[in-house]
């Protein structure tokens, strides 16, 4: 991509934080430390890769993409509304009763969301049915996973590892935001992923790993992904928790609470500053 592309991107993915941010200060809950780790890569397929309309939401020759670790859906949501599914002011009614936008995704109610997830595990599975569903109609769209890293904790990721590889699915991109916290801790501690790269291989993934902040390294490792034939994709994203925001950055703490008043100012503050440095 070419510098004003990367400025783009960049700026977007500010915006997504910034709205991330105010979705969870205005639920006061949420999950905003994995909402924020993840904004770069949900900001580069939405806004540089995925073939998507905001006015034709379901049309069945779209790219799907399933965030698998539902709970931090606030990302989501931003990059939603930013792409023009809904108004951005939908974000202020994060969580509250009778809302369009509740606290994991709801593909009945929200525009752009191919599935309903939370339940951990369950997403990824869903997207491989997709996947096959292409195959076997002889449809060319692509379907995107993402996972949290601690999600892979739960053994029906790998259910659903053998079965992409099984079926060949080459057509299926496994996107792991591996930031290294969970809700009770760090990922090394809880479980361990160690080698989580060899795990995926031998499953019969191609894996690619790079730095999920890195908008050139994304889409390097996406188009690569398209290229792989007869064999499912896994990118192994290290990102940081609660990126964006420094008090939240690498804090386990930011798992999944929302920010007072006082933190909310410093938050969107701090992310203003970013975004004026970006349009300077």
């Amino acid at each position: 991509m070419d510098k004003s592309e990367l400025l783009k991107l960049k700026k977007t993915a500010c915006n997504v934080r910034l709205w991330t941010i105010e979705g969870v200060f205005n639920a006061k809950s949420g999950h905003p430390g994995g909402s924020l780790s993840a904004a770069d890569i949900m900001t580069y397929l939405y806004f540089n890769e995925m073939k998507v309309d905001p006015e034709n939401p379901k049309d069945p020759k779209r790219d799907r993409f399933v965030l698998s670790k539902g709970h931090c859906c606030p990302a989501l949501y931003a990059v939603l509304a930013l792409k023009g599914f809904f108004p951005t002011e939908e974000i202020k009614s994060l969580r509250h009763i009778g809302a369009m936008l509740q606290g994991h995704p709801d593909m009945k109610h929200t525009p752009g969301i191919d599935m309903s997830s939370g339940s951990l595990g369950q997403g990824i599975s869903a997207a491989c049915g997709m996947a096959l569903s292409a195959k076997l109609s002889g449809d060319d769209y692509r379907v995107y996973a993402m996972l949290g890293d601690g999600e892979c904790e739960e053994g029906q990721v790998w259910e659903a590892a053998m079965f992409a590889s099984h079926y060949k699915l080459d057509n299926l991109t496994v996107i792991v935001d591996f930031n290294g916290l969970q809700i009770d801790g760090t990922v090394a501690d809880v479980a361990g992923l160690a080698d989580l790269d060899k795990k995926f291989e031998s499953f019969g993934f191609e894996v690619i790993q790079i730095d999920g902040h890195d908008f050139e390294q994304i889409e390097e490792s996406i188009n690569k992904a398209k290229s792989v034939k007869n064999k499912p994709t896994a990118i192994i994203a290290a990102t940081v928790k609660g990126k964006g925001v420094s008090y939240m950055e690498n804090q386990v703490g930011w798992h999944g609470k929302a920010p007072n008043a006082d933190e909310y100012k410093t938050a969107t503050e701090e992310l203003k500053a970013q975004l004026k440095a970006l349009e300077a």
